[in-house]
C-alpha cells in the first residue's frame, strides 16, 4: 500500500524532535551536529531566539491577509532588501521554485512590452538546479528531473557550464535572458570565477540580454557577502532568493531593477501566501542579522577556519576525499569514495551532511556555527571517513 505521505523521497530513518542552534536532537536523545541546515535554509540555526520572538509576536496579531491589502511587514522587508542590494523592487514568494517562475515570466514580459515578443529564450547551464516546477525542470533538464514529465516547456536552451565562448555564440535575437547560479549548489558546489561573472555581465550589456541570477542557495550571507555576486562586483537585472531568507520559515523573493520589472504591472502576477505577515516578520529579523557587517565578517572568518581544517581532513583520508571547493560556508568536499556512503557514515557518527552531483559532499552549516562546533564537525567527519575507509578495505 502507498504510504500516507507520497513516497517521492528516500528518507533517512531519523526522527528529529528538537533543534538548538547547530544541533538536532533525535527522539532517542542523540545529538546530531547539523552541517546541512535544512539544505542552507536554517541560516541562523535552529530555534534562534530572535526568530522565535518575531514569529511568536506576529502570530498573536495576524497571520494572513492576502495581497488584496497593504502589509506593513512585507513593505519593511522589501525596503530592507532593496536598500541592501542592486534592486529597486521586490516580489515575495513561498519558495525558490516560485521565484524561478516569476523570474522567467518577468524576463519574457519585459521584451513583450518592449515590442520584441520573439525574445523568449532563456539560456541556462548544465548542472543547474532551479526548482521542480514545469519551467524550472525545463531550465535544468537532467534525466531524473524530467523523465516521464514531458513534453517540456519550450523556450529554454541549456549551455555547457564554463564554455563562455559557446554561450556568446548562442545569444541571438530571440534571447530574453541568461539564468545562472553564481555558485551551483545541487550541481556540486561550483562557483563561477569572478572574471567569468564579469564577462557574463558584459555580454548581457552588449546584447541587451537580461541577466537572471539564482541565489536561492548561495544568497543571504551564505558566501560571506549578502549575495554571492557581490564578490565579483557585478549586478543582475533579476535575482531569485529563498532558503536562508526565512531562516526556516517558507519564504522566497524575486528582486529586480525598475527597468527589468517594468512589464509586471497590476494583475500580471500574484501569490495567495507570498509576503504574508508571519513570513515577513521572520524575514525582517533574518535580514537584520545577516546585513550586519560584523556578522558577515564572522561568516568569512569561520569559513576560512573550517576550510583550513577540511584541507587537513582531505589530506588525512586521500582514499575518501579528493579536494575542497566552494565559497564561504557553502563548501563542497569532492569525494573519491561514494558521497552517499559518506553521508550514511555521518549519520552513524551523528553528523549531518548533504550529497550533491559530481560525487560531492555539501557542508552548509548554520552561519552561526561556533569555533568549537567546527572542531567537533571535523572530529565527527574524521570518524565517518575512517568508517568508510574500513568498509572499503574489506
Amino acid at each position: 500500500m502507498i504510504p500516507a505521505v507520497l513516497p517521492t523521497y528516500s528518507r533517512a530513518p531519523l526522527h528529529f524532535v528538537k533543534g538548538e542552534g547547530t544541533w538536532l536532537i533525535e527522539e532517542d536523545g542523540r545529538r546530531f551536529l547539523d552541517l546541512g541546515a535544512g539544505i542552507a535554509v536554517n541560516a541562523l540555526g535552529h530555534a534562534h531566539p530572535a526568530l522565535v520572538a518575531a514569529l511568536t509576536e506576529q502570530a498573536q496579531k495576524v497571520w494572513h491577509l492576502s495581497n488584496l491589502y497593504e502589509i506593513p511587514q512585507q513593505e519593511e522587508l522589501a525596503r530592507r532588501l532593496v536598500d541592501a542590494s542592486f534592486a529597486d523592487t521586490c516580489f515575495f514568494t513561498n519558495s525558490g521554485t516560485e521565484a524561478c517562475e516569476l523570474a522567467v515570466k518577468m524576463a519574457r514580459k519585459y521584451w513583450y512590452e518592449k515590442g520584441q515578443p520573439e525574445r523568449v529564450e532563456i539560456l541556462t547551464f548544465d548542472g543547474a538546479f532551479h526548482g521542480r516546477s514545469s519551467a524550472a525542470i525545463a531550465a535544468a533538464p537532467t534525466e531524473k528531473m524530467v523523465k516521464g514529465f514531458g513534453p517540456l516547456l519550450p523556450g529554454f536552451k541549456v549551455m555547457k557550464w564554463g564554455d563562455w565562448e559557446a554561450l556568446e555564440a548562442a545569444v541571438s535575437g530571440t534571447t530574453a535572458a541568461i539564468m545562472i547560479e553564481p555558485v551551483q549548489g545541487e550541481g556540486g558546489i561550483r562557483p563561477i570565477p569572478d572574471a567569468d561573472l564579469k564577462a557574463l555581465r558584459a555580454l548581457c550589456d552588449k546584447t541587451g540580454t537580461l541577466l537572471i541570477l539564482d541565489e536561492v542557495q548561495c544568497g543571504i550571507a551564505r558566501t560571506g557577502r549578502l549575495f554571492a555576486h557581490e564578490w565579483a562586483g557585478v549586478t543582475p537585472d533579476i535575482m531569485m532568493v529563498a532558503k536562508g531568507i526565512g531562516g526556516g520559515f517558507p519564504l522566497g523573493a524575486v528582486l529586480a531593477s525598475e527597468e527589468a520589472a517594468s512589464g509586471m504591472v497590476a494583475g500580471t502576477h500574484g501569490s495567495t501566501y507570498g509576503g504574508n505577515p508571519l513570513g515577513c516578520a521572520v524575514g525582517i529579523e533574518v535580514i537584520k542579522h545577516v546585513t550586519d557587517p560584523a556578522f558577515l565578517a564572522e561568516v568569512n572568518r569561520k569559513s576560512a577556519l573550517l576550510r583550513q581544517k577540511l584541507e587537513g581532513l582531505v589530506a588525512a583520508h586521500p582514499d575518501v576525499f579528493e579536494s575542497v571547493r566552494g565559497l564561504g560556508l557553502m563548501i563542497g568536499l569532492k569525494c573519491r569514495a561514494s558521497n552517499a556512503d559518506i553521508v550514511k557514515a555521518g549519520y552513524a557518527n551523528e553528523v549531518i551532511t548533504v550529497p550533491a552531483a559530481d560525487n560531492v559532499l555539501r557542508l552548509l552549516p548554520p552561519l552561526t556555527i561556533t569555533d568549537d562546533e567546527i572542531a567537533e564537525a571535523i572530529t565527527r567527519l574524521d570518524a565517518a571517513a575512517t568508517d568508510v575507509e574500513q568498509a572499503l578495505a574489506k
